[in-house]
């Protein structure tokens, strides 16, 4: 039955302390049949959870690469899909067979020092993370109005805490899945922009790669902001949150594999809008800012308005997810009453959480961090804190009485070991490239 955290957790269940089955999933229940009517149904969590993945840090490490490499890069971020897919689908996996997010699911079978550890990789890289994020939306909002970003900032900041409180898991789920919609307004850009298809499939579709440190240190770079715990971590959590039985699980890992189709194309059609119109003329620009303001005297006021109009969605979208994780996970680890179907008195800690992370988050943006910095520390700890995570999850996902027999299979295990593998070499070698060079 459904704990005092809002959704099932070890301590509700088997008393070995491991989860029991669902109460309203029978372990020998079949899959009904899945129809294109019943996955657009299901669409949702797994969306919201890969469109995140498009937050402000993300959107500005492409824009920088758009520019320095025009469309040349257009296959590394095709390549980004099997990655994205691989992770989240273990993540959803995890989430309705065991019906414990990834920060209970590791409490229930590792020790308090592994359960810190996990707990710190991931609050340090959603805090720097917020501070990006919502430093960009407020610079959007500033480029949309003609006005100093930083009028903007902590109304942002309050905007985003009310709409937690106010709306509630469901109701919030769906609002960022019409949000995603705004999204599209980086394709517009691109199509804006003019740029020559030809080029464009060439460097989409044929692999050229050149061993030197620019297009090292830009693979890292695209690699390492894409993969971020945040994501998988949500949704472990966006499926526990709703106890989902496991008859469902089809659906909802189509619901993955459309969220990381959505957020590539979203990457790609940003790299195309900047490669566009920064990058055939040599323009560089340092953060997603920089480029929808340089977008204006090249491709037209409307191209710069979309893509910042781009970017503000990017920051509603992400901003909720990254705020809520962080509360869940320090919850869970804390023993708190967590979620967001709660009521505000029911967890009071727990909203609270969320509110420190903003106000944090808010306090590194008006000190006067530079934007560039921010994303520097960002790639810093995400290098050092996303592997740790997903070795975690894979470990879960492989434990047989967590998963109540349901675990992952070979292949997917070494398909997701081997993405693991590449994300720890990305970060170490990211890690040392920012450091020797610096913010």
């Amino acid at each position: 039955m459904p704990s005092r955290h809002g959704r099932q957790t070890a301590s509700d269940s088997t008393p070995s302390g491991l989860p029991g089955e669902c109460p309203d999933a029978p372990a020998r229940r079949p899959d009904p049949a899945v129809t294109w009517r019943s996955c657009l149904r299901a669409v949702g969590p797994g969306l919201v959870a890969g469109a995140s993945d498009t937050d402000p840090t993300t959107v500005a490490t492409i824009a920088v690469i758009g520019s320095e490499t025009v469309y040349g890069m257009g296959w590394c971020v095709l390549a980004l899909f099997p990655c994205i897919a691989v992770i989240q689908s273990i993540a959803t996996r995890v989430g309705v067979a065991s019906g414990l997010d990834l920060q209970a699911a590791v409490a229930a079978t590792h020790t308090p020092a592994v359960r810190r550890l996990l707990l710190l990789s991931v609050l340090a890289v959603n805090i720097v993370t917020i501070a990006a994020d919502l430093e960009a939306g407020a610079a959007a909002l500033g480029l949309l109005t003609g006005r100093d970003w930083r009028w903007f900032a902590a109304p942002l900041s309050l905007v985003l805490l009310a709409a937690v409180l106010l709306l509630g898991y469901h109701a919030l789920q769906r609002a960022m899945k019409y949000l995603l919609l705004v999204l599209l307004a980086y394709a517009a850009a691109a199509v804006l922009a003019h740029p020559d298809w030809g080029a464009v499939a060439r460097g989409t579709f044929v692999p050229r790669i050149h061993w030197n440190r620019e297009f090292l240190f830009n693979t890292l770079s695209l690699t390492g902001t894409t993969a971020t715990s945040y994501v998988y971590v949500w949704q472990t959590l966006s499926q526990s949150e709703e106890r989902v039985p496991w008859h469902r699980h089809r659906l909802r890992q189509f619901d993955a594999l459309a969220g990381g189709i959505f957020a590539t194309a979203v990457f790609w059609c940003i790299l195309v809008a900047t490669g566009a119109t920064l990058g055939v003329r040599g323009l560089t620009v340092e953060t997603a800012q920089d480029a929808a303001q340089s977008l204006r005297p090249v491709a037209g006021a409307w191209a710069g308005d979309l893509f910042a109009c781009g970017l503000l969605a990017s920051a509603l979208v992400a901003l909720p997810v990254i705020t809520a994780t962080t509360a869940y996970v320090t919850g869970t680890h804390l023993n708190w009453p967590c979620g967001l179907s709660l009521r505000l008195r029911d967890a009071p800690r727990f909203f609270a959480a969320m509110g420190v992370s903003v106000l944090v988050g808010l306090a590194a943006t008006l000190v006067g961090i530079a934007p560039v910095q921010l994303l520097y520390w960002s790639g810093v700890v995400g290098a050092v804190g996303t592997p740790v995570g997903l070795a975690l999850l894979l470990r879960v996902a492989a434990h047989p009485a967590l998963m109540n027999g349901r675990v992952i299979g070979r292949a997917t295990k070494a398909a997701g070991w081997a993405v693991t593998a590449l994300i720890t070499a990305v970060g170490v070698a990211g890690l040392v490239q920012l450091l020797a060079q610096g913010p």
